[in-house]
């Protein structure tokens, strides 16, 4: 069996390739998802199913894993980031959840989820995930980012009703910001997981602008079109990550942030 206190950290370095393949990693899983339930016609709940099946079989053998590998993390990523947007869509669709309630319910779950988090292991650094509970932790604030993301971004482009090319500029936007801050001496681990959260609705808002049909705001490349064009971006980006990596990176041996 596998000894937490032998394995070496097990998330990416914080790129510019990071951010790209998360914000295509939001789109990919949303429409992908989309595609099952309406044009393969399974429906939302036997893909619901198909999704979290995946989701728990990948994030098992992240779980079992010694140390970082590009393709196993950001497949786990994609499936989280589809779970996430289900629960946010189930709570909206089906059992009829005011979006404003959902963004409030899901930022206070992140927030006790890293107050725990913190509480339990003393530092929210992403550089020290080298033990089993850090990576628990870790894969918990990533689905709760995903699920608030989600509700934000439809709180923004359809309750609020700014529309898909707004909200691309808004969160755009407040990237930026969050960017230059960090840029400017603020605090790297706050910075870090504001972005986090804020990728979400970028790249669903960026999604929709460009499958939606022009009726809907959209520019009509359709479902098919852009999840291919993000996939195959996502497919280059991971496997030169993965022909970079020149070996282990191990972890600190402190919790101390590095």
């Amino acid at each position: 069996m596998l000894n937490p206190a032998n394995m070496l950290n097990k998330v990416p370095e914080i790129t510019l390739a990071f951010w790209i393949i998360k914000i295509m990693s939001t789109t990919v899983g949303e429409t992908g998802a989309d595609y099952l339930a309406v044009h393969v016609g399974l429906g939302t709940a036997i893909t619901d199913g198909i999704m979290l099946t995946l989701l728990v079989a990948s994030l098992l053998a992240q779980l079992r894993a010694r140390q970082y590998v590009p393709w196993r993390y950001w497949l786990t990523v994609v499936l989280v980031s589809v779970v996430g947007t289900q629960i946010t869509d189930f709570l909206t669709d089906k059992m009829d959840i005011s979006l404003y309630v959902s963004t409030i319910v899901f930022a206070i779950a992140l927030a006790v989820t890293f107050a725990v988090w913190y509480a339990v292991e003393r530092t929210l650094s992403i550089h020290t995930i080298f033990t089993r509970r850090r990576e628990l932790f870790y894969w918990t604030a990533i689905l709760f980012t995903f699920a608030l993301g989600t509700a934000a971004g439809d709180l923004a482009t359809e309750a609020l009703q700014l529309g898909f090319r707004l909200g691309v500029v808004l969160f755009g936007a407040f990237i930026a910001i969050t960017t230059l801050t960090y840029f400017y001496g603020a605090n790297a681990i706050l910075t870090f997981w504001i972005a986090y959260v804020l990728t979400r609705p970028l790249g669903a808002s960026l999604g929709d602008l460009l499958s939606q049909a022009q009726t809907y705001g959209g520019m009509g490349l359709g479902t098919i079109i852009t999840s291919a064009v993000f996939l195959t971006v996502i497919i280059v980006l991971v496997a030169f990550l993965s022909l970079s990596v020149n070996g282990p990176r191990a972890a600190p041996k402190t919790a101390a942030e590095g």
